[in-house]
């Protein structure tokens, strides 16, 4: 019971935040549609109404006349048709309204879920699949749309006609009125049980939705890796299974949502032959005041009394989808955001005649730590060296399953550091610490001297370049692809930035050079072509320090030595972190770090490594093999 109050209040609550949306971004607007609904609910009353008064003031008297005058029933059906006129002008613009207010609302709902994804940690994005992310954009707010711009307007007609309704069927016939009463509290307890049965199975709908769609692009980008391991039958299997849960959850949600609308409309005919029989009772008793004109009007009123319910009923499978989609993209925008308490900022600085570092604001290639102190207000500046040093830094992704215990090390400006070990050993975790993608339980971690927690998160990640495995290409030119890592840059250094990765031989071999169009994540260029570009677009930015997490391990070894002439002139006055599995990549290291379960085992250069004949000397002479 507690659970079902959970799940009700987690509704309504999500509801009111929809409808928020709504009155706060098209406020005018809905003002208008709420008018012309009024309006339009009220002329389609009158029709019911006026069969009242034509029958008993106009139609009845003027039978048996030799000679009757239809002057006064043309004016009163002039009337009423203006009245209807009204009506369908009303329901035009509230409908053309509420067409342009779904689309604006929806626009707003995206805007404010890429906005904030922007600022959420990479743990976000690590503990759910791209496609269930995507659903959101597309399932989800495609549910929003169709409850906005028909449920919305639909409810509101429903609600204005059921008060209008049955004040018109009180002032007609109270006694009547009270058989009313009486279907409409069945009503209401019949679509509250059909509705909560329902609500629940369209809300294990969107889940099973998101699953099916995270799985089917898992599987798009990995066809080849299901073709090449046979993979094609388990993967058959997997989705099955998935499809079927997704099957089941549709099936019963639109099992109990289909079921509303027939179980209500017999409710409804019911209620119009109980109503015919009374009234017919209290029409030859004389008892109520029922006449001819009153029976045929409050027969209509029936009909337009279920009619609203009838509309709800319809349009209660769009809601209750909506607001099981609503809710999964407002758990999105929810999310913690990333935390930034951070106050050192990385500015431009150039030295003055006394060899002290001054700000400046034009781009001068030296760069400094602009450091407030909160105590007397003064302000110090630290130049951009690239000293990144670890102090017992204790670190996992689960505060009870630890990665790296413990571990100390340091990289003084312009050197090379190389990582070395297994899969798992903390290689990658200690690149993602220094950018701050995760932050540490214990220890600190040091850049130029300065507690990395203390650099707001967007400068400290401004002065570090990072080349991955796993390159990624952005829909649009090789130049714009480069410009990434500088949004500022002239062609000239994009030229330039190409020149130094290697990348300028191949790119003016394209058929339109640096304007060549590239899509799919440059599926077009090879492997090597691309870690290139990715290359070029870290030599753009000009970090002082720089990371190179495992950057030729998925490219053949004569694509390797251009790559590696690329990353060479890169590093160059750079401090340089490595990640690499061949070991021949990383010989003239400076310091080589050995790690095994998040522990550093052995460190020192190449020679130094080899006379200790331990765990480097076995992995590089090959007794020892990465796994």
């Amino acid at each position: 019971m507690n659970k079902k109050k959970k799940l009700d209040q987690n509704t309504i609550k999500t509801a009111k935040r929809l409808l928020k949306y709504v009155t706060e971004t098209y406020k005018a607007q809905f003002i208008l549609v709420f008018i012309c609904i009024f309006i339009s609910s009220v002329a389609s009353i009158s029709v019911s109404l006026s069969l009242k008064f034509l029958l008993d003031d106009f139609i009845i008297p003027l039978i048996g006349q030799t000679d009757p005058n239809f002057a006064e029933l043309y004016k009163a059906l002039s009337v009423l048709g203006c009245i209807f006129l009204l009506g369908v002008i009303a329901t035009f613009i509230y409908t053309r309204t509420m067409v342009y207010i779904g689309q604006g609302v929806l626009k707003r709902v995206r805007d404010d879920m890429f906005e904030h994804m922007q600022t959420l940690p990479i743990r976000y994005f690590d503990q759910n699949t791209n496609g269930s992310i995507m659903s959101l954009y597309t399932n989800d707010t495609d549910t929003l749309r169709q409850m906005i711009s028909q449920a919305i307007p639909q409810a509101l007609m429903a609600l204005f006609t059921i008060i209008v309704t049955f004040i018109s069927m009180l002032v007609l016939s109270p006694l009547l009125t009270i058989l009313a009463v009486v279907i409409i509290f069945v009503m209401l307890k019949v679509t509250n049980k059909i509705g909560s049965n329902s609500g629940k199975y369209f809300i294990r709908q969107q889940v099973s939705l998101a699953d099916v769609t995270g799985f089917v692009e898992e599987r798009m980008n990995g066809q080849r890796v299901v073709k090449v391991f046979n993979h094609e039958e388990q993967s058959k299997e997997e989705f099955d299974k998935l499809n079927e849960a997704l099957f089941e959850s549709s099936a019963n949600a639109n099992k109990y949502g289909n079921m509303m609308g027939p179980v209500i409309g017999n409710i409804g005919n019911l209620q119009f032959v109980l109503t015919a029989v009374l009234g017919g009772l209290l029409s030859v008793t004389g008892v109520g005041g029922i006449t001819l004109g009153v029976m045929a009007s409050y027969l209509q009123f029936t009909k337009s009394f279920t009619q609203p319910f009838m509309q709800v009923a319809q349009q209660f499978n769009a809601i209750v989808m909506a607001l099981a989609g609503a809710e999964r993209i407002f758990r999105l925008i929810d999310e913690k955001p990333e935390e930034d308490e951070g106050y050192v900022e990385l500015v431009n600085a150039k030295k003055d005649a006394n060899g002290n570092i001054i700000e400046c604001k034009e781009r001068t290639g030296m760069w400094a730590w602009k450091h407030p102190h909160s105590a007397d207000g003064s302000v110090s500046y630290t130049e951009l060296t690239g000293d990144v040093r670890f102090e017992d830094v204790t670190f996992g992704y689960n505060p009870d399953k630890v990665i790296l215990k413990d571990i100390s090390l340091f990289a003084k400006p312009g050197q090379k550091l190389a990582f070395v070990g297994s899969t798992g050993a903390g290689k990658t975790t200690i690149t993602n610490l220094i950018n701050r993608f995760y932050d540490i339980q214990e220890g600190k971690i040091r850049y130029d001297g300065i507690n990395i927690t203390k650099i707001k998160k967007d400068d400290l990640r401004r002065s570090l370049g990072i080349v991955l495995q796993d390159t990624h290409l952005f829909t649009g030119t090789i130049r714009e692809n480069i410009r990434y890592g500088k949004l500022d840059a002239t062609d000239e250094e994009v030229y330039e930035a190409a020149r130094l990765a290697h990348a300028d031989q191949f790119i003016k071999m394209l058929p339109n050079g640096y304007d060549t169009m590239l899509s799919g994540d440059g599926e077009e260029l090879s492997q090597g072509q691309r870690q290139l570009l990715s290359i070029a677009r870290a030599a753009v930015a000009n970090p002082p320090v720089l990371i190179l997490d495992e950057a030729t391990s998925s490219i053949d070894t004569r694509t390797e030595s251009i790559v590696q002439k690329g990353m060479d002139n890169l590093m160059k006055g750079r401090t340089v972190f490595v990640i690499a599995h061949r070991l021949s990549t990383i010989r003239n290291s400076d310091a080589i770090i050995v790690l095994d379960h998040g522990k550093i085992i052995e460190r020192g250069d190449h020679e130094d490594l080899i006379k200790l004949r331990g765990t480097y000397y076995q992995l590089y002479t090959g007794k020892l093999e990465l796994s």
